[in-house]
């Protein structure tokens, strides 16, 4: 088997395995407990807490556990933007389209529920948001900017340098949903106020994410309890996990000019074979700017299902965007805000390359090819 689905999730490294598994263990107590073994346990955290914070380019203080990156997204836009409401009366948002459903969902529980205004930005038809336009946006009482650093259907990354500079100069807070492109971008001098980013993405377990966010942020936490976090996440901590994220995040950031380098070889490779062969098909997503080891395409005239099926009849693994949409009869938003026809935007088939190792992208062409072809001759 194939598998090209990495951006729905991966497999645990051996290494990350072996880091955790003392804390699951030998060393599994309480990081709350004042005895040797809660101790051992609470010096892991930290370490793990500063080992995050150096990829990220934050304090160690900065850095908040959570149990992935729906709740990392979450935290950040209900609880940067609840904060800001209840200190200086903030009430309005700004996000794009083409946000994962976290980001999208909690932006709507601020309108529905806190009775926030929210301006949508734009994107064009590569999924990329011109930064003037979150200039134009930003109002006196913008509470939050939270937006994607790349998307996890097509992969287009956004100029979040530019961004940042626009909303630093008014001292807006900005959150960006980093969890696609931990691994592949560098996720230090972002200029982002706060960053999400899920383990499960670069080789640790699932249940495991970080939201990074700066000390001076204030922020309302959403998990009441024992005060763990710096009161920012209450919850007995998950140790393992941390030391688990902590190390895939270390893994991923030593090799990730290596492995981005040979991704993105491969992407443009695999992208060229598959035009050759199947002429109508239509990349989506930025041709530059996107992720290494993402691409997308739309094929007119088939179903993108059908397309998934008959590739893993032939042993690839693939996707037809997010995996949290997996199985709904509705066009991708994300297409459909790049202005994608609907019929034509359920013809998508996401291929997200590994980290490691190199795909003979080649042969993977072929069977798309041949996938498409049987899709079209079937009565």
């Amino acid at each position: 088997m194939l598998y090209l689905d990495n951006a729905a999730t991966t497999p645990v490294r051996p290494e990350v395995l072996e880091a955790m598994a003392p804390y699951l263990t030998r060393w599994f107590g309480n990081a709350s407990s004042h005895h040797t073994v809660g101790e051992a346990a609470a010096a892991a955290l930290d370490d793990a807490r500063s080992r995050v914070a150096r990829v990220v380019g934050m304090r160690a203080g900065d850095i908040v556990f959570t149990s992935g990156g729906t709740e990392a997204d979450n935290l950040a836009v209900k609880g940067i933007a609840v904060a800001a409401q209840q200190n200086r009366g903030a009430r309005h948002v700004v996000t794009s389209p083409i946000e994962h459903e976290a980001v999208l969902e909690s932006v709507e529980y601020l309108r529905r529920i806190h009775g926030f205004a929210v301006t949508v930005l734009p994107v064009d038809h590569d999924g990329r948001i011109d930064p003037a336009t979150v200039s134009d946006a930003l109002q006196e009482d913008t509470a939050l900017v939270a937006l994607g650093y790349a998307n996890n259907e097509v992969g287009t990354v956004q100029d979040v340098a530019a961004i940042a500079a626009t909303t630093a100069a008014r001292r807006i807070p900005l959150h960006l949903d980093a969890v696609q492109a931990a691994g592949w971008l560098s996720l230090a001098g972002t200029g982002a106020d706060s960053l999400a980013i899920a383990g499960h993405k670069v080789g640790a377990p699932k249940g495991t994410g970080v939201l990074a966010v700066r000390g001076r942020i204030p922020i309302e936490p959403l998990l009441h309890g024992g005060g763990q976090e710096r009161g920012r996440r209450s919850g007995t901590e998950d140790v393992a996990g941390a030391v688990a994220l902590a190390t895939a995040l270390e893994l991923a950031e030593a090799e990730r000019a290596e492995s981005s380098a040979r991704a993105a070889v491969d992407r443009d490779r695999f992208i060229a074979a598959v035009r050759a062969r199947v002429p109508e098909a239509r990349v989506t997503g930025h041709p530059v700017h996107r992720l290494p080891g993402t691409a997308s395409f739309v094929f007119p005239g088939t179903s993108g299902e059908a397309i998934l099926l008959e590739l893993e009849r032939r042993g690839v693994v693939s996707s037809s965007g997010s995996a949290c949409a997996a199985g709904s009869d509705e066009p991708s938003h994300v297409l459909l805000a790049m202005g994608v026809d609907p019929e034509v935007a359920q013809t998508a088939v996401r291929f997200s390359f590994p980290h490691q190792p190199a795909v003979d992208v080649d042969a993977l062409a072929d069977q798309v090819a041949a996938a498409v072809r049987a899709i079209r001759s079937a009565p």
